[in-house]
């Protein structure tokens, strides 16, 4: 069986705001902290299945599976849609690969605010988008980095979750598809195929493993792939990266890369999609070729 090579996080049991500051933040490294920054929130305690359950009313929410979308579907086409409810029900008696990304609290369950705080820690939150993600046991995340370029802090609650980081610069080897922020769909991250993908030798991960309380912090344009081990939920808070080279990217992911995905995709169907992930894979593996040639 093949693996991607990995290396353990820096994980610490708390931070200070001086010490985040000058070895993370500004450094852009990831860091693991074993729940330093959430015990005295009412989230520490409250936050389980059950509790959502008991505030999920009659919340309707859309739900996203492990299949490749494919057609003229939009890149990322919901699987489903389903009571809240219901959904958190399937994640506490059994495995599924259904999940919910980019739940925004503020919209739905306002009520949440009050269990937790914008931690003190150097970054500007924006706080019009504080996000939950929801998986089963067994589902996967596609690896892929967020298109805002935000600085993000991950905190996971009920449950367990495994996450691969990659540097930015490890792009190169990732095959990232054209037109996106995600990687080749077809890629098995934890059993890659190094005959069809040989650029993969070259990656290392940053190696996470989550439990209940624990905060990651995940630098800007930082690629991660998520396992999720049991059934459980998170929550995203963010902070905008003010460089002007980021911040011109960051428009161009919002206002032409995606749009500009769909359009192909709504005119040309599978065809676009065959065509720009087989030209990618091409060059991928040509550069990996000769970089060995000439190593």
């Amino acid at each position: 069986m093949n693996a991607i090579k990995t290396i353990p996080i820096t994980t610490v049991d708390n931070l200070s705001k001086e010490d985040f500051v000058e070895h993370y933040l500004k450094t852009q490294r990831p860091v693991l902290i074993k729940g330093g920054w959430t015990k005295d929130w009412p989230a520490y305690k409250k936050w389980d299945i059950n509790y959502m359950q008991s505030l999920a009313g009659d919340i309707e929410v859309p739900l996203y599976n492990n299949e490749k979308t494919e057609g003229k579907g939009k890149s990322v086409a919901i699987a489903k849609k389903m009571k809240l409810y219901d959904y958190l029900e399937i994640l506490k008696t059994q495995p599924t690969d259904l999940r919910m990304f980019f739940f925004n609290i503020l919209d739905n369950l306002p009520q949440l605010l009050k269990d937790f705080d914008y931690p003190d820690i150097g970054m500007k939150f924006f706080k019009r988008l504080p996000v939950m993600f929801f998986g089963g046991k067994g589902s996967n995340v596609l690896a892929h980095y967020d298109m805002d370029l935000a600085n993000l802090v991950h905190f996971h609650f009920h449950g367990h979750k495994r996450v691969l980081l990659f540097d930015p610069s490890q792009s190169k080897y990732i095959y990232r598809v054209p037109w996106s922020v995600h990687n080749l769909e077809a890629i098995d991250m934890d059993n890659p195929d190094f005959e069809k993908y040989p650029a993969l030798k070259n990656l290392q991960a940053t190696e996470v493993f989550m439990e209940h309380g624990d905060a990651l912090f995940m630098p800007s344009a930082y690629w991660h792939y998520i396992n999720y081990l049991d059934g459980g939920f998170s929550i995203t808070l963010r902070s905008f990266v003010k460089k002007p080279g980021t911040l011109a990217t960051l428009l161009y992911n919002v206002i032409i890369l995606r749009n500009f995905e769909n359009l192909m995709r709504k005119s040309f169907g599978q065809k676009w999609v065959n065509y720009k992930e087989q030209k990618m894979v091409k060059k991928v593996n040509k550069k990996y070729r000769n970089s060995k040639i000439n190593a």
